[in-house]
């Protein structure tokens, strides 16, 4: 039976050692250093938080490994891609300035900030990969191009994959718009006419020419043309264009899961958990809701899988805090050995993801874990 590694401190500190300090040890004690980077690109896949949402890793982190990985020669970015909704995040120029506006930018993180999809989200690469729901995942440009990728990941709760960690924010996170689009929804995009402006746009920016007005000046498509490759959605700024429905939670787990399949094979990683202010959904959010949990360390591994299964087993073990979502249905009790992303999220099943990754071979769901 396969056991990975999992790398795992608490946040206990000293004077002579702060969580940067402690940050930095469990990488390097965790193989990051001996990794071959000399001259090569790397990713530093992180999520830089929806503007008003305060949950997402402060940028000191991030600072901090892009110079170990200058100091071994390598040439590190940080990158995230374009969102599929419309907010703080969806085209470059308004991602950059979130990302600025949450203390990211080449100062504060010592390394240059990409978008890996470009201005609109059209800047990305198919990689082929013929998988099970995912013929050819549709990946930002920059992190396709990447040498190496390093995934730097707040963990918490998601509202439709039950929780979010290495995994999602690789496959999720490294998805261009148009990927973003067949990752969550299982069919084509449609026209909100009343919504319509008659702009234009997504008729002169279709590919396949599948949208025209037609005489009202309202967009139309033709599904007989019609790829569903997301780009009318990324494009609209009238919220149009929009997804038609959703997948379940299974489902999107298992799509993700083939992308950061895609996006990993054959190309060296390396992944961090910070499973501090473990809150209920997702930093794309423009808010965030009070801690699950209290906050409980940092976990590393070149084993995506494992390190996920690791952190929601820590998550599980661990007691619930008072004031939160929890204690609005639980009614005060700690929850202990519960699995409190099934509390907040009956409807998902985050173990769908695992399992399908250990089945296509992402990695192992049986760890060893490593306490410094």
């Amino acid at each position: 039976m396969e056991v990975s590694k999992v790398f795992f401190t608490n946040l206990r500190t000293n004077p002579k050692s702060s969580l940067l300090d402690k940050m930095e040890r469990l990488v390097k004690k965790a193989g990051l250093a001996n990794m071959e980077m000399e001259t090569k690109f790397v990713a530093i896949k992180i999520h830089f938080g929806e503007p008003g949402n305060m949950a997402y890793l402060r940028p000191n982190y991030a600072a901090r490994m892009a110079n170990l990985l200058r100091s071994k020669g390598a040439k590190p970015f940080l990158t995230d891609c374009n969102t599929l909704y419309t907010g703080g995040r969806s085209n470059a120029v308004d991602h950059l300035q979130s990302a600025m506006e949450n203390g990211y930018n080449p100062i504060s993180a010592q390394c240059p900030v990409i978008i890996a999809d470009g201005l609109k989200g059209t800047d990305y690469r198919e990689i082929p990969f013929n998988g099970k729901y995912c013929k050819a995942p549709k990946v930002g440009a920059a992190i396709v191009d990447a040498d190496i990728i390093v995934s730097m990941n707040h963990f918490k709760g998601h509202e439709q994959t039950g929780f979010g960690g290495a995994l999602k924010n690789i496959g999720m996170g490294s998805a261009s718009v148009g990927g973003k689009l067949e990752l969550h929804s299982s069919s084509k995009p449609k026209i909100e006419t009343d919504n319509c402006k008659g702009c234009n746009i997504c008729v002169t920016s279709c590919a396949h020419d599948a949208v025209h007005l037609n005489a009202a000046k309202k967009a139309e498509i033709d599904y007989d043309k019609c790829v569903g490759c997301g780009q009318c959605v990324a494009l609209c700024q009238y919220s149009s264009a929009v997804l038609a429905e959703y997948d379940t939670s299974e489902l999107l787990n298992c799509k993700i899961v083939e992308y950061a399949k895609a996006i990993l094979d054959g190309k060296p990683n390396f992944h961090v958990n910070f499973i501090m202010n473990v809150s209920p959904e997702c930093d794309c959010w423009n808010h965030n809701d009070a801690a699950l949990v209290p906050d409980i360390g940092i976990a590393a591994s070149f084993d995506p899988v494992a390190l996920d299964h690791a952190c929601v087993d820590l998550v599980t073990k661990a007691p619930a805090l008072q004031g939160n979502c929890i204690a609005d249905v639980r009614h005060g009790e700690k929850c202990e050995h519960e699995d409190k992303f099934k509390i907040v999220h009956p409807d998902t099943n985050w173990r769908s993801g695992l399992q399908y990754a250990e089945e296509i071979g992402l990695g192992f769901q049986n760890y060893e874990l490593i306490e410094l």
